[in-house]
């Protein structure tokens, strides 16, 4: 039997949050979601914007990663993908997902789900150009959860679309672009002592309002 190193059980942290009122919060979700983020971006916490992100196929199955959050606003949540990767194929069948982000400088969690729609083409032109070139050549070079048989089919893919984009403007793949989730549930968690931590869900509502709601830890 594999020898386990540390008891998880054994791995406890005591939150120390100063807690969170329901007239902490803003009634637009986004704009509460702003305010976490950038009290999250000057406390200086690395990859501010790296969020597990769930998706389900149609077996319901879900499977989680990590990706960066690459834009928000009254529209949705961006990120950006390989279409024909296992995500791009779950999210075809299956158009919803949810997403967590985790500050533990801050004791602070925020969950968001709701459906996913692809975003314009224009949208993912403007953002793929943004990204440094070899990251854009990344792109076409890596087909993104097929099995492969070693690192070496990865180096001589990334050497053929070197040598064929040299001096080129880089197009965007077909088979990559982003994705917006829109939102329909929020929760803010904020860690407190004695694990009693304060939770607070927002749901979005048929006229478009968004009720809140305590939620027992």
């Amino acid at each position: 039997m594999m020898e386990v190193p540390r008891d998880p059980a054994a791995s406890r942290y005591e939150h120390v949050g100063k807690g969170l009122r329901r007239s902490d919060l803003d009634p637009d979700p986004i704009k509460q979601f702003s305010n976490w983020f950038t009290a999250a971006i000057e406390a200086g916490i690395r990859d501010v914007n790296a969020m597990s992100l769930a998706t389900a196929g149609p077996d319901a199955k879900p499977t989680v990663r990590i990706v960066l959050l690459k834009g928000f606003d009254q529209n949705g949540f961006v990120f950006f993908t390989n279409y024909e990767s296992e995500k791009g194929k779950q999210l075809a069948a299956n158009p919803y997902a949810a997403m967590a982000f985790y500050w533990i400088e801050l004791d602070r969690q925020i969950r968001i789900s709701g459906e996913v729609e692809k975003t314009s083409r224009e949208e993912s032109q403007i953002y793929f150009h943004s990204r440094p070139i070899g990251s854009q050549l990344g792109a076409w070079a890596s087909r993104q959860s097929d099995v492969i048989d070693g690192r070496r089919v990865l180096d001589a893919r990334m050497s053929e679309m070197t040598e064929r984009f040299a001096n080129k403007t880089i197009p965007v793949p077909p088979h990559w672009g982003g994705y917006r989730l829109k939102p329909d549930v929020f929760e803010f968690w904020q860690g407190r002592p004695n694990r009693l931590h304060d939770r607070f869900r927002y749901t979005r509502q048929a006229n478009g309002s968004w009720l809140i709601e305590r939620l027992a830890p």
